[in-house]
């Protein structure tokens, strides 16, 4: 069993060892009762001194190969809960087919399984940052936007709003794909409980293979799924302060060639928020102080079905099902303070009860089609989606002491989306490929809004004003093109990816139709160069776009409130960004450094800005125009370090310098600022099973190109400790220690100033305690961890430094038991599966 990981990692780390097209040494591994072991551990050893000279990871049939010269040799072939077993082995010219290696369980094993390494909370790959979010003990309890939060170089805003080095034009994903929970709605992810997540990967600058929308790259929300043989699965419940409660589980049984799998998870959540501001307008010297106060609850319900049938050794079909729901209510009370010439004239109070109900359905097919050559692959996808939005809005507005007049907005949503994928990989030679796919998506959004108010004989009078019907159609058609190769330590990709657009608005009460349609070019190209194995250099380039989200379309207003109205622009043009990146990879025995340099170019850019109607000296329009251009400059630092076997930290840094210019009616809108960002997590072991860990989040200022973006500054804390043997774990953390996480802006413009103060979420304090029974978790983790990253990787550079890197870890014993059915128990603030 010693010799376990080490024969996992020399098989991800020298392919050339145990892939090849020469004479090999080849055979199936099972177990006692006859089914195939995946991901079993083959070493091959010299016969003379005994020295390791290949080895192969079993592959979904059981089956391994390893090349090597002719000579005596003996295979030790290993498992987690099966006795190692040694096979001698006399290889001539020929291939020697061993036939089926059996394992025989070990009861020994099977009563206790010591596993003393963890997965690091970030890996640090060329292409991509993984971050397995179980290991982040800030993370328990919390939502997928939670979780995003928690990231480097990533901030999630107030209103739910995910930004990426800066700029909010990021493609989020759910299982690589487009999904209902992250097109529809920005606050959406705080939906999606975050103990449903397993990691999250985030490209900065992908490959053709991906579409091009997203100018600073992409965010993969990766799910929790087991396809483990025999019955495995965790329950959960959670309670906590501000009140927060709720429940999942995450389940799957395989037999032979099904796998079923399930997940479902709800909660409530009340969430308490308050901001204030100051607004004056310059020309007629008036002002008004705002004052808020809003309080959230909603419930939301996050159920998945799916299974998985193993029709041969090389063809899988999966089928899966997704349903979400959340409804809610929301109650705000907002009071106006004005003055004029900085005398009272004065008070208004508004409030606000909106009921939001959200449904969110998906269904999608899954082909996988392996050929007998290795590593030519086709894959074919099709998802359906469906979601509905209904929000109603009840409103009172009126002088402190007066009969407040009444109004009553409904907005509903209604949103259809189909998408077909395929892709195919083949190879060319032993390090290089040829990929190629094909892509079309539609997507068709009704959105229907109504502002009445109740006037003095008790009728209802339509605002046609701020009422319409719109409905936005998005068709987009792709194919790519993309090869890749080694050359010794040199590793080349290139593609290009074509896209056609077709887009229209049409709003039905005016009859106005504005269709657009256009079709672009996109390239992309990366180089690697392994200095030393542990060494390696990254240049990347992508061409990408970001079109026009359909609200900011919209040309009618949008009822926020009485004095500040968001009004869409039906002539907006898509961003494009040029984006190059070069990552300086160094890979060591206790940690791993990624550092990267990148520009971004971009033209036509998509932003807000605040204006002033003539006249009104109380009223502000918010809405987004096409800028000339903007250029970001940016150095980006990322540090996974084991200091001692007992002290662990990560730490990310985002140093950037972004200009940007443009006009509008004739005003030059111009910013040039310099800022970052950095994240650092220290986590620390005491004996043996007590964890303690900090993280510090900051963002610095930023200037914007009609104010500035003043600094956000947070502190969490975690104390966690194995107990009942390694079965529990309590856990006690707080998120937010100081009560500083807020957001605060300034607009100074020649006619108007405003400075705002908002806090969507407050202090939380959280006591977990989890109780796991009959799982061997780490050795599930392991053998999904393997088959996920080995199949979802960008592999084109130095195998050896693209493949899943294990950081050791602190010492920390976990009693692991057989396979079987398993489930926790969590009580606290809020949850998460803890480990």
């Amino acid at each position: 069993m010693k010799y376990y990981w080490l024969s996992l990692l020399l098989a991800y780390a020298v392919p050339g060892l145990s892939q090849d097209n020469g004479p090999a040494i080849q055979g199936t591994i099972s177990d006692d009762q006859g089914s195939v072991i995946p991901y079993a551990s083959v070493a091959l050893y010299g016969g003379a001194d005994s020295t390791m000279v290949g080895g192969a990871v079993t592959d979904e049939a059981g089956k391994f190969r390893i090349s090597a010269k002719p000579g005596q040799y003996y295979l030790k072939i290993s498992f987690l809960s099966f006795e190692e077993k040694t096979v001698p082995v006399n290889f001539a010219t020929q291939n020697v087919d061993l036939g089926t290696i059996t394992l025989r369980s070990s009861s020994r094993l099977l009563k206790e399984v010591v596993v003393t390494g963890e997965k690091s909370q970030m890996e640090l790959q060329l292409d991509k940052r993984v971050f397995n979010v179980g290991k982040d003990l800030s993370n328990i309890g919390g939502s997928a936007a939670d979780i995003l939060g928690n990231l480097p170089s990533v901030n999630v805003d107030p209103d739910g709003v995910v930004s990426l080095r800066g700029s909010e034009n990021v493609r989020i994903l759910i299982d690589g794909r487009p999904s209902g929970l992250t097109s529809r709605d920005p606050d959406a992810l705080r939906k999606l409980q975050g103990n449903l997540v397993e990691r999250v990967e985030i490209i900065t600058n992908p490959s053709s293979r991906y579409d091009a929308a997203g100018e600073v790259g992409i965010i993969n929300i990766i799910m929790k799924k087991n396809q483990q043989k025999g019955i495995n699965g965790t329950i959960t419940a959670n309670v906590g302060h501000p009140e927060f409660y709720g429940g999942s589980y995450t389940i799957n049984v395989r037999r032979k060639d099904v796998n079923l799998f399930s997940s479902y998870g709800v909660d409530y959540r009340r969430r308490p928020g308050r901001g204030h501001s100051f607004q004056r307008f310059i020309g007629t010297d008036s002002s008004y102080r705002q004052d808020n106060d809003r309080i959230s609850g909603e419930t939301s319900h996050n159920l998945m079905l799916g299974l998985d049938y193993f029709a041969t050794d090389k063809s899988t079909l999966t089928g899966s099902f997704l349903y979400n729901t959340g409804d809610g209510i929301t109650r705000s009370t907002t009071v106006y303070r004005d003055f004029k010439n900085d005398m009272p004239e004065g008070t208004v109070i508004r409030t606000e009860r909106e009921q939001e109900d959200e449904k969110n359905i998906e269904g999608s097919l899954n082909f996988k089609r392996d050929f007998s050559k290795k590593g030519q692959t086709l894959t074919a996808d099709l998802k359906w989606i469906k979601s509905v939005d209904n929000e109603t809005t009840n409103y009172t507005e009126g002088q402190e002491g007066a009969t407040p007049k009444l109004q009553y907005a409904d907005n509903l949503a209604n949103e259809v989306n189909w998408l077909f994928q395929s892709d195919y990989i083949h190879p060319l030679s032993k390090e290089g490929k040829l990929e190629t796919g094909l892509k079309t998506a539609t997507r068709t959004i009704r959105n229907e809004f109504r502002l009445q108010e109740l006037d003095g004989e008790g009728n209802w009078i339509m605002f046609p004003a701020y009422s319409n019907n719109l409905i936005y159609t998005e068709r987009v058609h792709a194919a790519y093109l993309m090869g890749s190769n080694r050359f010794n330590k040199l590793s080349l990709q290139g593609g290009v990816r074509f896209e056609y657009s077709d887009i229209t608005t049409e709003l039905t009460e005016t009859q106005v139709i504005n269709p657009r349609k256009y079709y672009n070019f996109f390239p992309s190209a990366s180089i690697s160069y392994a200095i030393r194995e542990s060494k390696t250099l990254q240049f990347s380039y992508s061409y990408r776009i970001s079109r026009p989200e359909f609200r900011d379309l919209m040309p009618f207003s949008d009822f926020r409130d009485s004095r500040v109205f968001f009004v869409g622009n039906p002539n907006l043009q898509p961003e494009y960004t040029h984006s190059i990146e070069a990552g300086y990879l160094l890979d060591w025995k206790n940690g791993s450094v990624l550092s990267s340099i990148y520009h971004r170019h971009r033209s036509n850019v998509i932003q807000r800005i605040v204006t002033t109607p003539d006249g009104n000296d109380s009223t502000r329009i918010i809405m987004p125009i096409n800028m000339a251009q903007e250029n970001a400059y940016g150095l980006e630092f990322n540090l996974s370090l084991n200091v001692q076997n007992w002290w662990r930290i990560n730490t990310s840094a985002n140093f950037y310098r972004a200009i940007t210019d443009g006009t509008y009616e004739g005003h030059r809108l111009h910013s040039d600022t310099y800022t970052w960002t950095t994240r650092t997590t220290s986590r620390i072991t005491f004996f043996k099973s007590l964890n303690f860990q900090a993280s510090f989040n900051y963002r610095a200022p930023r200037i914007t190109p009609q104010g500035k973006q003043l600094s956000v500054y947070s502190l969490d804390l975690a104390l966690s400790r194995d107990v009942l043997k390694g079965k529990g774990t309590v856990t006690a953390n707080v998120s937010d220690l100081f009560n500083t996480r807020k957001r605060r802006s300034v607009v100074d413009t020649e006619d108007y100033f405003s400075e705002s103060v908002f806090q969507g979420r407050m202090r939380q304090f959280m006591l977990t305690f989890t109780y796991r029974i009959n799982r061997e978790k780490e050795r599930n983790e392991g053998r999904e961890r393997n088959r996920d990253e080995t199949a979802e990787s960008i592999n084109f550079g130095h195998e050896k430094n693209i493949k899943n890197r294990i950081q050791p870890a602190a010492p920390r014993p976990v009693a692991a038991v057989a396979e079987g059915f398993g489930y926790g128990i969590h009580v606290h603030a809020r949850f998460s599966e803890v480990l």
